[in-house]
């Protein structure tokens, strides 16, 4: 389902001199990982296996890498993000082998009730096709716009489940190629705008804006339950690329401001169940927006996201998306294997 170069992997590895490498991997590339592993070691590097869950480049395993007194890690599934990392690691995206031109082809009508000028984006597993898939676009009469992001991302046109920059430009309507909910709900709620999902592998359409505005009520809901809550806890996690601990500092100051009592909370691993034994009404998460708002069911006290709690204090009145957004982006990565070193 996914090309990934194992030859370009081991050629980067050999210019790094490494002997001993960690290997991480998430949930949908398992198999991939394992023949990998296989592929090194039968060209005598040892490789072993991270069984941990991962969640995103913004979770690389290079502390634990060190630890295992590996030469470099291989990040896979994932495209390059600036991080200051502890090992040299080989960002190795796996691109889906599905040709998504004929699910745009199937839904050209409902593409065109987007407008004349759309935005075109999509995912890493994708980001391959984007060109196929703006030609395509453009010779049915679309005037195609493909942003170029800020510094979380690799590529124009990429998105990330807590980083929509390349969705925010000047056009009637988004277009989400990929599959999965919370990337385009995600674009539909950072730029307002119509926004239809197209899934490649299935060749289904649907429309954000509903589901959206769905999801929207239901964190209303979750604002609502807090608002009679007077002690909070503001996680910040140490995951490299999702420490803000000088935004959950700011949520901690503006909660004490407003009269709350506010303990900043330090976690890699987020949940509600680690959280049981402590004395807190409700709780806000300074860390990837998917926490909050895909597990918010399992969390038996009201949780909130930065932007959440400036509306519960009443300084802000429209919903916002929580993002984790970077700087300008100066420069492209390959459509390929990147190394920080």
């Amino acid at each position: 389902m996914h090309e990934i170069s194992f030859g370009e992997v081991l050629e980067n590895l050999r210019g790094l001199n490494a002997h001993r490498v960690l290997i991480q991997t998430p949930e949908g590339l398992k198999r991939e990982a394992q023949e990998l592993a296989d592929f090194l070691e039968d060209n005598g590097i040892e490789a072993i296996i991270s069984g941990d869950i991962n969640y995103g480049a913004c979770d690389p395993a290079d502390s634990e890498a060190k630890r295992l007194g590996c030469d470099v890690l291989i990040h896979l599934g994932h495209s390059y993000m600036q991080l200051h990392l502890e090992v040299p690691t080989i960002f190795v995206p796996a691109f889906a082998k599905v040709d998504v031109v004929w699910a745009l082809e199937k839904n050209l009508d409902e593409v065109k009730k987007l407008g004349r000028r759309i935005a075109l984006v999509t995912t890493a597993q994708h980001i391959h096709q984007i060109g196929r898939a703006r030609e395509f676009l453009e010779k049915n009469g679309f005037e195609v716009v493909i942003g170029r992001g800020d510094s979380r991302v690799s590529w124009p046109g990429q998105v990330l489940g807590c980083n929509f920059s390349s969705a925010k430009v000047d056009a009637d309507g988004v277009l989400f190629i990929g599959a999965g909910y919370f990337h385009p709900i995600g674009v539909a709620m950072a730029v307002k705008k119509p926004t239809l999902a197209i899934n490649p592998y299935s060749g289904d359409a649907i429309w954000m804006d509903r589901e959206s505005e769905r999801l929207v009520r239901k964190r209303w809901a979750q604002i609502a339950k807090a608002m009679d809550a007077r002690r909070f806890g503001v996680i910040t996690s140490t995951k490299k690329g999702q420490l803000r601990l000088a935004e959950a500092k700011r949520i901690v100051k503006l909660l004490r401001e407003h009269g709350k009592y506010a303990k900043l909370l330090a976690m890699n691993h987020i949940s509600y169940q680690a959280l049981e034994g402590f004395e807190f009404d409700a709780y806000v998460v300074v860390a990837c927006p998917r926490v909050p708002i895909d597990d918010y069911e399992n969390w038996r006290k009201p949780v909130l996201t930065p932007r959440e709690v400036e509306i519960l204090l009443g300084l802000r009145e429209d919903y916002e998306f929580d993002e984790i957004l970077g700087a300008e982006r100066r420069e492209d990565e390959p459509v390929g294997i990147a190394v920080n070193r």
